[in-house]
């Protein structure tokens, strides 16, 4: 593993040590585009579930057929949860909404859909540091309108990173999960502990050595990590010391090219042009 990692993960652990964690600054997400689609006014949970479906318009087949667009065929819909409405007298005797239970819909994403196009807000995700190594693995980028729980993700089964914020740190979370697919063969299902910690312990590194915001992002890594070293009853810090192994492989993947000679894997340095044009500031850690 290159000397300079490895400072930048010692500075990281030293300033978790330290206690003088920064607050949490805000990420940016990006805006839900001003138009009448139906998912936007879903709930929050809703919302959350199309977002991870990997689409930023999902509709029942009624929905679609009525704006002259048509499920294609084998397209697989997902479920949301709606609520069951029946009217009933009140006091006053006046009829009014009530929710008697909760049932599942299912819709069906915009992208398995064919027919006339929809004006609505086209998003491009930023340019990014590290982008051209998600393409070289054959993982499409693609950014996602709402405000929801999660702000990425990366879909293994569709090679797909979906980014519903422009912060670089979201997709350096992203891209570290699919580092690590590369180096594990393949990570378990759901937001498992380690995988998380590694993740976020991976894209906050690659903030200080990419110098973007490095200090800013601190306090959201430090709490992310936090919160799921506490679902295997462990520090922050111990927690990243047991995953600093596959941190650097993961780091190794991302920074390095990967070759293989008579069948052995192995890395070759990163370009040193390339630190000195982005600003490398690794003398720079979080002070005690």
């Amino acid at each position: 593993m290159n000397h300079k990692v490895k400072i930048v993960l010692n500075g990281i652990l030293t300033s978790f040590g330290n206690g003088n964690i920064p607050e949490a600054v805000a990420l940016a997400s990006y805006p839900v585009p001003n138009t009448n689609i139906p998912s936007a006014n879903w709930s929050f949970r809703n919302r959350t579930l199309m977002f991870l479906a990997g689409t930023g318009d999902a509709r029942g087949i009624r929905q679609w057929n009525k704006i002259n667009r048509r499920v294609k065929k084998g397209a697989k819909a997902f479920s949301i949860i709606v609520p069951c409405m029946f009217k009933k007298e009140n006091e006053d005797d006046e009829k009014v909404c009530d929710i008697k239970g909760f049932v599942c819909t299912p819709v069906f994403r915009y992208e398995d859909t064919v027919g006339e196009k929809l004006e609505c807000m086209h998003l491009e995700p930023p340019d990014l540091p590290f982008m051209e190594r998600a393409k070289e693995w054959g993982i499409s980028i693609k950014a996602i309108p709402g405000n929801y729980r999660c702000y990425g993700y990366y879909s293994s089964s569709r090679k797909e990173i979906g980014l519903a914020s422009p912060e670089e740190t979201v997709f350096f979370h992203e891209l570290a999960h699919a580092s690590h697919e590369k180096v594990k063969g393949s990570l378990k299902s759901g937001q498992n502990p380690f995988q998380e910690i590694v993740a976020e312990l991976s894209a906050h590194a690659l903030c200080w050595l990419v110098g973007k915001s490095g200090q800013k992002t601190l306090g959201n890594a430090y709490r992310y990590i936090e919160k799921y070293a506490k679902k295997i009853e462990m520090s922050p810090i111990s927690a990243c010391i047991k995953v600093m192994s596959d941190t650097e492989k993961v780091l190794g993947l991302i920074l390095k090219r990967e070759k293989t000679i008579n069948n052995i894997e192995y890395l070759e340095d990163f370009n040193h042009d390339e630190i000195s044009k982005r600003r490398f500031n690794l003398g720079s850690h979080p002070k005690k």
